[in-house]
């Protein structure tokens, strides 16, 4: 439950940040799409930059998770072909729906009438997902709690 309202509560103001730096906008992000503005790549450098060096201080003091107590720590893997082909399908859907999964819900909330199409095939390409991992890795497949 603790954890369930922590999520809740990061969602919403992860929620509230996209929509007050406009990045749930569908004319800031095909403007940055279309490189007519760099506000959508210096804003994705900046978190970039900011999660990084955050994750290698926490990293490197071996710090535990608020939530779980778990460590703090990551094993790289190598680029797969899974890789290159879930990235190309994330940015042709982004740059189809103007969106990526982070803004759909603001703009369900704020009224972005295509947002329900978004929304409804971010449903449908997780559960594909989900049963094509079920199917290749059934072990690997956490039943929903």
């Amino acid at each position: 439950m603790r954890t369930r309202l922590a999520a809740a509560l990061i969602g919403v103001v992860f929620g509230v940040t996209l929509c007050w730096t406009g990045m749930s906008s569908p004319d800031v992000l095909r403007d940055g799409l279309l490189f007519r503005s760099a506000y959508l790549f210096l804003f994705f450098g900046a978190a970039v930059t900011t999660a990084f060096l955050g994750l290698r201080l926490l990293r490197g003091r071996r710090a535990r998770a608020l939530l779980t107590g778990e460590r703090i720590a990551w094993t790289p893997v190598a680029p797969a072909r899974r890789h290159v082909v879930g990235s190309v399908l994330f940015g042709a859907g982004w740059a189809i729906a103007d969106a990526c999964p982070g803004p759909i819900a603001t703009q369900l909330g704020q009224g972005v009438p295509w947002s329900l199409a978004t929304i409804a095939g971010l449903t449908v390409g997780l559960r594909l997902a989900v049963r094509r991992e079920a199917r290749a890795a059934p072990e690997l497949v956490a039943a929903p709690a």
